[in-house]
């Protein structure tokens, strides 16, 4: 009876309308609105538009000039120059349409009207090239074939400082939505495991009636439909990152295999909530399935679904609120496979994943059998 429980199970949650919307259609639509509204917005923050500058002289450094073209020309190109006449420099200067003038001669001079970044660039740009001028100077008087490699060489260098990077991972700071969209599909597997507790209540369906009078335990039965409601909610957390990964194409770093696994943990989790609050009380399926879609609209608006900047805050506020929210508990989960080299933080969240899931797993058995019926 046990497989026949197991397999009755997965067929029927499949039948399921709402089960087939909230955990496959619906994340796909709104993971796809999230690639729309989303899509280069952190190249577009994070780009650096070229510095206008005035370039005033003869052309006769031709090896500043050549450090110039190099610069200007490059994928990202670090100033915007413009050769002019010192007087018409000047006019541009203080009509702000360019952040500096460099004198281009003998000596290389700078002339800037206001202190900011940008001037701070420019000058940090004319003091690298001073340094390594004389490099360039020296292989021009010595092999002038070899100026141009040496220019290219060092005019990266003189363009901008090196970039270190804190992480690895993908440092998109939208990818944390994509990660509370994973979070959402395994809450919404409650209403999974809500169908569990129905199917066992025989105050609340048929089939729960049914159960009750079969000769097979209840904690067989019970058993057989929380394992295969796992099945159906696993597949359910394989789909969405598959989609999420491979047709919205965003990148989770070199270990996918393991954001899996975290994914089906957290819709796990998610069936046992619903299985628990759904073995408490007597209130209608419509009574519960609300409850349940609220606390889990809940769970994710506090772990950042619908404001990014909301689980920060209550980390400032409420530190603990977000260790024991489920739905923070997976987006950190996956946040750490993507932040951080070792696994530590991955594996705190996975055991606490493990633990409430044994929880409320607990507590949904011990509700459900507890229930005595006068009649069926």
């Amino acid at each position: 009876m046990f497989w026949h429980n197991f397999i009755y199970e997965i067929k029927s949650s499949l039948r399921v309308k709402d089960l087939v919307i909230w955990l496959m259609i619906f994340p796909i639509f709104l993971g796809s609105v999230f690639k729309m509204g989303f899509d280069g917005l952190y190249e577009k923050d994070t780009a650096i538009d070229p510095i206008p500058v005035a370039i005033v002289g003869n052309g006769g450094n031709k090896v500043f000039d050549e450090v110039i073209k190099t610069v200007s020309d490059a994928d990202e190109p670090l100033i915007r120059p413009e050769y002019l006449s010192e007087d018409d420099a000047l006019k541009k200067l203080r009509d702000s349409k360019v952040i500096g003038i460099i004198y281009s001669g003998e000596e290389i001079k700078l002339t800037v009207s206001d202190d900011g970044l940008k001037q701070s660039v420019l000058k940090t740009f004319l003091e690298q090239y001073k340094i390594r001028e004389k490099i360039i100077t020296d292989t021009f008087a010595n092999d002038p074939t070899k100026v141009q490699s040496v220019v290219e060489s060092l005019s990266g260098e003189v363009a901008s400082t090196a970039e270190i990077p804190l992480t690895n991972g993908n440092t998109d700071p939208y990818i944390q939505y994509y990660f509370n969209l994973i979070a959402m599909v395994a809450l919404y597997g409650s209403q999974t495991g809500l169908h569990i507790s129905i199917g066992n209540a025989a105050n609340l369906s048929s089939l729960g009636a049914r159960r009750n009078c079969s000769p097979t335990p209840k904690s067989i039965s019970m058993l057989a439909t929380l394992l295969g409601s796992f099945i159906v909610q696993s597949v359910c957390m394989l789909i969405c990152v598959t989609f999420v990964a491979f047709v919205l194409k965003v990148d989770f770093g070199s270990r996918l295999p393991l954001v899996y696994a975290a994914s089906i943990l957290g819709g796990i989790m998610g069936v046992s909530i619903g299985f628990c609050i759904g073995s408490a009380g007597s209130m209608s399926v419509k009574v519960k399935s609300g409850i349940l879609m609220a606390v889990s609209m809940a769970l994710c608006f506090m772990s950042g679904l619908m404001a990014a900047n909301m689980k920060p805050l209550l980390a400032a506020k409420l530190p603990w609120l977000n260790n024991i929210n489920p739905a923070a508990v997976v987006t950190d989960a996956i946040s750490a496979l993507n932040l951080y080299s070792d696994y530590s933080v991955f594996t705190g969240k996975m055991v606490t994943m493990l633990i409430i899931t044994a929880v409320f797993s607990l507590g949904g058995f011990i509700l459900t059998r507890r229930k005595k019926y006068a009649s069926l």
